[in-house]
């Protein structure tokens, strides 16, 4: 019983983005269409982390069971999942990043495994934990087999043979002797492999690096700050709410040459529409985390980014939190789906942010369509202007008593509201084209920020602020949500209180039932319509990964990884105690160790022989 994915003539779907192009790899679209397997991180290049697997479904799967389980011999925080193509699965784990691949039908036998060789230093340049969020899949062609590409901590990239294990190629895009490190999961879009870049604590200038897929030999870098030719911004026909940036947009926000410290690291998720042939991803804080040692809007970090795949030219571009004072990285997953918006339907971008607004945007031309808080407690704007006619159109408008600018250095800005780990951070979300729903892991979690003037040393910490987080107050008590999020309007629909953070990535499906993970180590399936709880599992520890599903032998199962850490959990990752330290996470989070503790397992659901037959 291997599914295609079912298609609804009214609703955006993976083939709807893919249908009426040569451009993209076309065998890599095609399997992305076969929902038995689980091609790329989030799913489908649209970002949806959507399954049309319904034998699971809302009315059995509180029945499920662990099918199988396997160790992946790392603690630390397990982000990312697997990915399924055929018999094998592949999956990374945190710093040093070894890649397994597991035969399915084989009594899930070790195939190959991969182990870099990394230095050890790496680990302590990494900002929030040595997490990665997994490797990449591309098909072969010609003499090119098929390849499962990894982004080291180290920032190397690998293209390793899918069937030994072999190294085809590999290439370096960064430093870290500069502060220059690597978490995410490369993307593959027609014949090149995409990365980012972590490490805007440590002043670097982010970028996002196109590499040749067959050869590994780079082919175009764009970065998020600085003159025109390295941002790869045309001033007449790059536009940000549908006006020309004109020429040195990005420099002429920055003093001096401080853009060149700019941070925008590009650390998180990227889509692909291979209709309009762009790729679309944010950029982070601008650095350093002390604004009064930055005057201006600091561009473009900040910002979601349209680009052209082939060279990288920047067709649009939208900068959520200028000047940003409380580090609302933008680096979010960005959603595509085809929305019903004021009685039309729009090609949509949807981006829940850090800075707790979430966005809807024309993905085509970058119009903001809808701006509106997804966690009421969000205090530090009102709104962000939606009349085009204002001159702050698309801007946030800041409350000056949890302005860390207006406040000033040494001084301790108390109550702001998400706290930096954001309304929610990379963890990313979910999109049912049957409910029109987004379900959105999020952050309930306030701050206190005090900046403080500091100098920058490359390699060294370019911080500047001391923080302390705690739960909203007035609330639920706990420090998370889990919600469903109306993008047309900008509504929730309905939210699930929990603990801590929602720090795992969701999955929906055709059954009618969205999963996700929780930081005590709860695996928890809920109803798409309702949000009522259907099913919950206690794994071995915390869940920060994301929850994917596969069939195979006609049978459908849900995997996740479970070992705490990310930043939420660095206090327990990496063992510290100082309610300050890990940016503020570790006072925040320090009853967590009361909850779980390390690990690193890979855990399988699937239901009962008895149920599947029918009996």
């Amino acid at each position: 019983m291997r599914k295609l994915m079912l298609r609804s003539a009214c609703l955006l779907s993976a083939t709807a983005l893919v249908t009426t192009t040569a451009l993209a790899n076309d065998k890599l679209v095609e399997m992305q269409e076969n929902a038995s397997d689980w091609v790329m991180q989030t799913g489908n290049y649209a970002n949806w982390r959507w399954s049309e697997l319904d034998q699971i479904n809302k009315d059995n799967v509180g029945e499920l069971q662990v099918a199988w389980t396997m160790s992946t011999g790392v603690l630390r925080g397990h982000e990312g999942g697997p990915l399924v193509i055929g018999d094998m699965m592949y999956f990374t784990t945190p710093f040093p990043n070894n890649v397994f691949a597991v035969d399915l039908s084989d009594e899930h036998i070790i195939k190959w495994k991969y182990e870099p060789q990394q230095d050890p230093n790496v680990i302590g340049v990494m900002c929030c934990d040595t997490v990665n969020r997994g490797v990449t899949f591309a098909p072969g062609e010609g003499d090119r087999p098929d390849i499962i590409l990894l982004q080291q901590a180290d920032t190397t990239v690998v293209a390793l043979n899918a069937e030994t294990g072999e190294v085809v190629w590999e290439a370096v895009n960064g430093d870290p002797a500069k502060g220059e490190t690597a978490t995410m999961a490369p993307i593959v879009v027609k014949d090149k492999v995409m990365v980012g870049i972590s490490g805007g604590e440590y002043g670097v200038q982010g970028h996002l690096t196109a590499y040749d897929l067959n050869t590994g030999e780079q082919a175009w870098r764009a970065y998020s700050t600085g003159p025109d030719d390295q941002i790869l911004f045309d001033p007449e026909n790059t536009t940000h709410l549908g006006e020309p940036v004109g020429a040195d947009s990005s420099i002429k926000t920055w003093e001096g040459d401080q853009w060149q410290l700019g941070g925008g690291t590009t650390w998180g998720w990227f889509s692909y529409d291979p209709e309009l042939d762009l790729i679309y991803y944010g950029s982070g804080n601008p650095g350093t985390w002390n604004p009064s040692q930055r005057p201006g809007d600091n561009r473009w970090s900040m910002t979601i980014f349209a680009r052209n795949p082939d060279d990288g030219m920047a067709k649009w571009v939208y900068q959520m939190t200028p000047h940003d004072e409380w580090d609302y990285d933008g680096v979010n997953e960005m959603i595509l789906a085809d929305l019903e918006i004021d009685g039309q339907t729009r090609k949509t971008l949807v981006h829940p942010d850090r800075n707790g607004f979430s966005y809807t945007l024309d993905r085509e031309t970058g119009e903001l369509l809808v701006a509106e808080k997804f966690d009421p407690a969000v205090n530090w704007a009102t709104e962000v202007v939606m009349d085009p006619s204002s001159d702050q159109h698309g801007r946030p408008q800041v409350v000056e008593e949890f302005s860390t600018a207006a406040n000033g250095e040494d001084v301790n800005t108390t109550g702001i509201c998400p706290a930096a780990l954001g309304t929610k951070d990379q963890q990313p979300s979910a999109f049912s084209p049957k409910t029109k729903l987004f379900y959105i892991p999020t952050n309930h979690v306030c701050m206190d920020y005090e900046p403080f003037r500091v100098s920058y040393t490359a390699g060294q910490p370019y911080v500047g602020a001391t923080l302390s987080m705690y739960p909203a107050p007035d609330s639920h008590g706990g420090m998370g949500n889990f919600i469903a999020w109306d993008a047309a309007v900008g509504e929730i629909k309905w939210s699930l209180p929990e603990r801590f953070s929602v720090w795992s990535g969701a999955l929906a499906t055709a059954g009618d039932v969205v999963f996700y993970g929780t930081l005590e180590g709860y695996l928890k399936a809920v109803d798409a319509e309702t949000g009522d709880e259907l099913y919950r599992f206690k794994t071995p520890s915390g869940i920060i990964g994301n929850v994917t599903t596969y069939e195979h032998g006609d049978k459908q199962y849900v995997a996740v990884f479970s070992g705490v850490g990310g930043w939420a959990g660095i206090g327990l990752a990496a063992g510290l105690t100082d309610p300050t330290a890990g940016l503020g996470a570790v006072g925040g989070y320090a009853s967590l160790k009361n909850y779980t503790d390390l690990g690193g397992q890979l855990t399988v659901f699937a239901l009962p022989d008895r149920v599947t037959s029918g009996q």
